[in-house]
């Protein structure tokens, strides 16, 4: 139950569940490869790539500043040849890098729709495929993208249906990947939070400090990924956890350290 020694490419590292990912391997001595567009600070959004790679390093791991921005090819292949240069391989993939706009129809132009299209489904496919052949000379390599169960419900689709196209390409991704995949031992999941997580986009996009109050800190979702990442490839694939389940199943009964206001009323989450 160790990420010890693993090299793990992270997108969207910089901040949120990517960075508290990033942070949970470190403890265990694991390499990161910390992905993101920020490169320096910018006014609205905490941290910078470099600043996660110092904090990496601080909590026990090694880490790399990957610079780029997934909707390019070339940027994602240099961090890709980068990373495995530096540390020889890479053991996993995270795909959690994530565009959000929840407005209906006509109120989203285009490039909001292309910018959710070009980073979440096209990004996790293209950082999936740049990094399929480094996983598959590993022992035990995972992919776990950030997304949520496939669902067909239109209430999930009729408020924001952009983003939802979006998120559930990411979805179809682990159901196509897990079965291409499989003869190669790769394994590829979904991970998805049951409550509303306080991350940057809560707090400037989704409610502020309303919703933050009632969300659960990112934590929760490292936690479930690590228990996820360390069981065998060949016998876990294809599946769609949600973070407490994943946490219940492991032993967990008390949740209340994961809240960012104990005792409050959770939100719950998107698509559940």
């Amino acid at each position: 139950m160790s990420l010890a020694g693993k090299t793990l490419f992270i997108t969207g590292a910089t901040r949120g569940i990517g960075k508290a990912i990033a942070l949970r391997a470190a403890r265990d001595g694991a390499n990161v490869a910390v992905v993101g567009k920020t490169d320096a600070p910018h006014p609205k959004l905490h941290g910078t790539v470099h600043d996660s790679v110092r904090e990496i390093e601080q909590a026990g791991g090694h880490a790399i500043d990957c610079v780029a921005d997934i909707r390019h090819e070339e940027q994602v292949l240099a961090a890709v040849d980068k990373t495995v240069r530096t540390f020889g391989g890479i053991d996993i993939l995270v795909n959690n890098a994530s565009a959000i706009q929840l407005t209906g129809t006509l109120a989203t132009e285009m490039k909001r729709f292309d910018l959710m299209q070009q980073v979440n489904a096209r990004g996790t496919f293209l950082c999936s495929k740049a990094c399929i052949p480094e996983l598959a000379k590993r022992q035990n390599p995972h992919i776990l993208v950030l997304a949520p169960p496939p669902t067909l419900e239109p209430r999930w689709y009729a408020p924001h249906l952009a983003y939802t196209l979006s998120k559930l390409g990411m979805s179809l991704c682990v159901l196509g990947l897990s079965a291409e995949l499989e003869p190669a031992g790769i394994a590829v999941n979904a991970l998805w939070p049951r409550t509303a997580i306080a991350t940057a986009a809560v707090e400037n996009l989704l409610g502020g400090a309303p919703l933050v109050a009632r969300a659960r800190r990112p934590e929760i979702v490292a936690d479930a990924a690590h228990a996820v990442l360390t069981r065998p490839s060949r016998t876990t694939s294809g599946r769609f956890f949600i973070d407490e389940d994943v946490l219940r199943e492991a032993g967990t009964t008390n949740f209340d350290a994961y809240a960012v206001t104990p005792g409050a009323e959770l939100a719950p989450d998107f698509f559940l």
